[in-house]
């Protein structure tokens, strides 16, 4: 995917554009990661995949709030003249990208939650004390090629404060939004619990549950049972 660039608020955001005359799909990945993680995800369509604030080759940012999570993703839509999208979310993703429909409701057609609830409770300070370089890289966190080895594409003291932002009862952001949502649950995750997806389920109407053999990160563990899921559903419901 051609990668591209805009400036919002002072900063620098990288996202990655397929391109092509499929439906758009905003692609909003987990902490750890880049919008890389979603590469091929959604044959078809076209797939735009943010690196968001403090991720891959975005800049930092002064506060890593939920209003300023969103913002970006407006920004990116603004920027790509694209009024009305699905979203796609991983983790740390799919709080945005459900609050995104709660907040904008006329830009959101339908909405893909990977492994996340309506209520959040982690902790990330252990990557703390990962080192600054290692000698390969990782399929699970994100990292680009340096002289001396491969370094993180991110600064770990922004994830714990983003952690920390993200924590919280977001059931109210959940209920906001009436497009059609699919939730998409590993089976052995140990992020969202079978019982919390099942009142997420319960309680939002137009809301559909897959659970596949995957822990949190279904969508690089099992790719083409997630991208058949997704495919089906996004077809199913014309977004």
């Amino acid at each position: 995917m051609a990668r591209s660039t805009l400036m919002h608020d002072g900063r620098r955001l990288t996202y990655r554009d397929s391109g092509g005359p499929g439906r758009p799909l905003l692609a909003l990945h987990g902490h750890f990661s880049d919008g890389r993680t979603f590469a091929g995800v959604a044959p078809g369509r076209r797939l735009i995949a943010l690196d968001q604030r403090g991720h891959g080759d975005s800049d930092p940012a002064a506060d890593y709030s939920r209003a300023g999570y969103v913002a970006d993703a407006v920004a990116v839509l603004d920027h790509l003249g694209l009024d009305r999208v699905a979203v796609l979310g991983h983790s740390l993703g799919g709080v945005n990208a459900y609050q995104l429909a709660a907040w904008h409701p006329a830009r959101v057609t339908a909405l893909v939650v990977e492994d996340i609830g309506a209520v959040v409770d982690d902790d990330l300070s252990f990557a703390l004390a990962w080192p600054a370089r290692t000698e390969s890289p990782s399929p699970y966190v994100s990292t680009r090629q340096v002289a001396d080895g491969w370094e993180l594409t991110f600064r770990p003291a922004d994830m714990v404060a983003s952690q920390q932002s993200l924590n919280g009862d977001h059931w109210a952001d959940w209920l906001a939004s009436s497009c059609p949502a699919l939730l998409i649950r590993g089976e052995r995750s140990r992020v969202l619990a079978r019982g919390h997806a099942m009142e997420m389920l319960a309680r939002r109407p137009r809301t559909e549950l897959v659970e596949l053999q995957a822990g949190h990160t279904v969508h690089r563990t099992v790719p083409d049972a997630y991208a058949a899921a997704v495919a089906d559903f996004l077809s199913r419901t014309g977004a």
